[in-house]
């Protein structure tokens, strides 16, 4: 007989730890009424999110299975899991959990309640070897409310007299509650006094107790098998008080389970429906495109309908406590867009007009918007990505072409955004994998489309300057690629037999002088601190951003010799097929012996950039080697269709469950790489990419069109233009220009003109000047009546 006591020992417990992020399935009713994410992995479920998102309530909810006085088996460890959906594109899940001593077998049915914020589990308890009477069966929940697993607290106590586990921290509670009362129940701190440990120890148990307050806790259940005849309901409700909860819990168990069911699965065969027919069921029991369109809706919020978060998961959760939950919870601007492209596709239009609605509710005053935020739009990380304020646009433009803005008028975000870009463009202060800043040849290729796109807006609106001023700084960015982020001749060049490549990024301390072979390139270009790569060989699949978003052809030999060059640095094969990674020395992944990324590492294969490089490969021609690294993103998925952040491109450590082409320790899924997937899947049904912007491949593949000008800008001052070239000085404020060709011996001046963008500008007619010609220049500020003080100079060069 166990001994009930009441206040638990060993406060505060172990320190605490979330779930694998091996994540093999996700899911939510698509019903509005119910505020309740889940996961799965290994078997049982992990996190758990209420109200919102981008708010974890639980690290994970699992079963233990004793018998005798010897066996223990804790079903995450000790059995083997399969997995299979309730229909396909339905994000509900059969589970067969079988004992590796093949003792036992758990089937369990896993929903939310589409009706109300409820988890719900029909389970099943099979005797393989004896029978119910030998067994006990016992829940275990691990409570991390408010993302933190640290000040929780739990009790054991009812709800109009059913037996009920609550816990409950920072106005948020939850109650766990069984359809045939719980035999035994008891809350204790994790690692000392919770029934795990007394399980394990004891195979029973031997002492309970009904509180443990403000620690890392965990609650345990006893099903009584006897009465249940091994079948069973669980509810997991939550709610702003411990009543709330329980009367939530009580009402789910009381409603038929098939009834929420057959509910939950029309919900969301309704949705499949709308989508278009582009996928079929593979030898996973899956459709891929069906998991990726349901992996998206699922990762969306309820009450900011159109936000979508990054990913359910935690990468390398077991080693992640409360102070570090990582930025997967988290809207961003990129992944967003991204995935409402992807919705686009899918034919969801509602859904990406609804992700353009948000973004204009989101969106910073000065147009741009944060590196990360919460649902509700507060920043996480304030750095700024000039991608992420250009992709809105882009998704406008695609609405917009696609004639599904429905009434809806961007016309606002539109001109916000374009005017960030040019006042603050073309160099970013850090990459779209968020590290170094300068020149990146991804974020160019966005800035360059977002701006053309963002000129049609103005052009409808009237505002034909601006519009011609956008364009004309597109063509000036456009014309200045290889002079930023293309490099010649170097000591990687000459090895692997190429002119030269991109660079994934130029540092903006880079200095250029002109070439009569390239027109400009680098004449010092440093690496990123920090790396020990030697001088232009950091190198990134990023460049095929210039094909995939029109400002180069595919065959263009600068684009194909870098091909040549990410193929030797960073493509690996694995089990599965190829991968690349995102550049040379990146340290994002598991240490080569398998263990954890802890802020070191080394960078892993990403699934995303095989789909990137099939998005390449279809607009050069080469359609079957598209269709093959479709096939190879399908095989890189977990068992239950998810797409991972990275997979494992080592050999295998099965102790660390890592297998080569399979996914490793980080994200899982990755919403961007699920989005990426349901665009391949469409782009090779039309024959063409499905996102790649018209302005671009018309003004520079077709028309061939260049600038007649050069900027200089006081966040790129160039030192030297080529010879026959306007110079056009860009400022914040508005000012007079007093500058001179011959060391100042006569002087003209020119006011700027306002672009009604937060720049102002003013072209100086030097197209005519000769080659040597110096240009000595400064300013007197209008608003502010002052001299600048300093002159700046800048040299026509042939």
């Amino acid at each position: 007989m166990a001994t009930q006591n009441l206040i638990a020992p060993g406060a505060p417990g172990i320190a605490p730890r979330w779930a694998s992020s091996a994540k093999s399935g996700v899911g939510t009713a698509i019903r509005e009424e119910s505020r309740v994410w889940f996961t799965v992995s290994h078997g049982i479920v992990n996190e758990v999110y209420y109200p919102r998102l981008d708010q974890a309530n639980t690290r994970d909810l699992g079963f233990i299975v004793t018998a005798g006085a010897t066996f223990f088996s804790e079903e995450k460890r000790h059995a083997s899991s399969q997995i299979e959906p309730l229909a396909q594109g339905v994000p509900g899940y059969c589970l067969t959990n079988t004992c590796l001593e093949g003792r036992y077998r758990l089937n369990k049915t896993i929903i939310t309640d589409p009706q109300r914020d409820a988890l719900l589990q029909r389970v099943r308890f099979e005797p393989l070897n004896g029978t119910l009477a030998d067994y006990h069966l016992y829940v275990l929940l691990a409570p991390h409310i408010g993302n933190c697993g640290y000040g929780n607290d739990g009790w054991a106590g009812e709800y109009k007299g059913l037996p009920m586990l609550f816990a409950q921290r920072g106005g948020l509670f939850l109650a766990l509650a069984c359809s045939i009362p719980f035999a035994a129940m008891s809350c204790g701190y994790a690692g000392v006094s919770d029934g795990w440990q007394e399980l394990n120890t004891h195979r029973r148990l031997s002492n309970t107790y009904s509180q443990a307050a403000n620690g890392n806790i965990a609650l345990t259940g006893e099903i009584n098998l006897t009465a249940s005849h091994g079948g069973f309901t669980l509810a997991l409700a939550f709610g702003v008080s411990a009543n709330e909860a329980g009367q939530l819990a009580r009402a789910a168990l009381l409603r038929d389970f098939d009834q929420a069911e057959n509910e939950y699965v029309r919900g969301w065969q309704d949705y499949q429906a709308r989508c278009l027919a582009l996928g079929q069921v593979n030898a996973s029991g899956f459709d891929p495109y069906r998991v990726s369109t349901a992996v998206l809706k699922t990762h969306e919020a309820t009450i900011f309908p159109g936000a979508l978060i990054a990913s359910l998961s935690i990468p390398w959760g077991m080693t992640k406590g409360d102070e570090d939950l990582g930025g997967y919870h988290l809207v961003w601007p990129r992944d967003l867009v991204e995935s409402a492209g992807a919705l686009l596709a899918a034919g969801d239009v509602g859904g990406a007009r609804q992700t353009l609605f948000y973004l204009m509710c989101t969106q910073e005053a000065d147009g741009h918007w944060p590196q990360n935020m919460w649902l509700d739009g507060t920043p996480y990380w304030y750095g700024v990505q000039m991608d992420e304020t250009a992709f809105p646009i882009l998704l406008a433009d695609l609405l917009r072409r696609a004639d599904a803005l429905d009434g809806l008028d961007p016309w606002l975000l539109v001109r916000r955004a374009a005017a960030y870009l040019v006042a603050n463009g073309p160099a970013t202060p850090q990459d779209r994998w968020e590290e170094d800043g300068g020149f990146s040849p991804f974020t160019l290729a966005v800035e360059i489309a977002a701006l053309l796109a963002a000129a049609d807006f103005f052009e409808q609106a009237a505002e034909k300057d601006a519009a011609e001023y956008l364009r004309q700084t597109a063509d000036i960015w456009n014309d200045h690629l290889e002079q930023w982020t293309y490099v010649t001749d170097t000591e990687l060049a000459q090895q692997l037999g190429v002119a030269g490549y991109y660079v994934r990024i130029a540092p903006l301390e880079t200095e250029f002088a002109p070439s009569p072979a390239t027109g400009f390139v680098p004449i010092k270009n440093r690496p990123p601190e920090n790396s020990n790569a030697p001088a232009g060989h950091i190198v990134s699949p990023d460049a095929l951003a210039l094909a995939r978003f029109g400002l180069r052809a595919p065959d263009d030999a600068r684009l194909v010799n870098t091909v040549k060059v990410i193929d030797a640095l960073l493509k690996t094969e694995t089990a599965t097929g190829p991968v690349w990674h995102r550049y040379n020395e990146d340290g994002y992944g598991e240490h080569a012996d398998g263990s954890p990324f802890d802020g070191t590492g080394s960078g892993r294969g990403w699934p995303l950039l095989a789909g990137e490089r099939a998005h390449y490969e279809l607009m050069a021609g080469k359609r079957a080697a598209a269709v093959r690294l479709l096939h190879v993103m399908e095989a890189q998925a977990s068992p239950g269709g998810l797409l991972p952040e990275q997979v494992w491109d080592a050999p295998d450590i099965p102790a660390l469950e890592l297998f080569n082409g399979c996914p490793a320790g980080s994200a899982m899924p990755l919403v961007w790489a699920h989005a990426e997937y349901i665009k391949l899947l469409r782009s090779l049904r039309d024959e063409r990419v499905f996102d790649l912007p018209p302005q671009t491949v018309e003004r520079y593949q077709r028309q061939g069109i260049t600038s007649t000008r050069t900027s200089w800008r006081f966040n790129h001052k160039c030192r030297a233009i080529p010879v026959g070239k306007v110079l056009r000085l860009e400022t914040l404020s508005p000012c007079r220009i007093h500058w001179s060709v011959d060391a100042w011996r006569s002087v003209t001046e020119v006011e700027t003109a306002d672009t009604h963008l937060n720049v102002h500008f003013a072209d100086l007619s030097t197209a005519l000047l000769p080659p040597q010609t110096t240009i000595v220049f400064t300013f007197f500020w209008l608003e502010a009546q002052r001299w600048e003080g300093v002159n700046y100079e800048v040299t026509i060069n042939p």
